[in-house]
């Protein structure tokens, strides 16, 4: 088997890139079939002084109400407390839940420019299709 990045990752999205004016949950990714997970966030323009925060959420069903924000022991490497424009930023999960999502939270201001997607690696099969 080839050791290509191509060949042995996934992408799902969670946030679709969109101007974000209120808190927003992504939607589910299962990461069932890998043993490693990477967030990505990509950010745009942020409009009124936005603040604007983004976490992991974890669950092991795909009800709204069963995810949780993700505790900092299962998490490699921080998100800032506010994000900024036109940066990208990167949080690995290690936890053991089934389903991940992101969610972008609105504390202040008109609007953010936001997307998320979480690269999944170390694949059962590979290679991914």
């Amino acid at each position: 088997m080839r050791k290509d990045s191509y060949s042995n990752v996934a992408v799902a999205a969670s946030l679709a890139p969109a101007v974000q004016a209120a808190t927003a949950k992504g939607a589910t990714v299962n990461t069932s079939g890998f043993g490693t997970a990477l967030l990505v966030v990509n950010t745009g323009e942020i409009a009124g002084s936005g603040d604007y925060s983004l976490k992991i959420q974890e669950s092991d069903t795909t009800t709204d109400g069963d995810f949780a924000n993700v505790a900092a022991d299962d998490l490699i490497g921080v998100l800032p407390a506010t994000l900024e424009a036109s940066k990208v930023y990167r949080q690995a999960y290690i936890g053991k839940k089934r389903y991940l999502r992101a969610v972008i939270t609105k504390a202040g201001g008109t609007s953010i420019a936001a997307g998320a997607v979480f690269v999944l690696g170390t694949p059962a099969l590979a290679p991914v299709a």
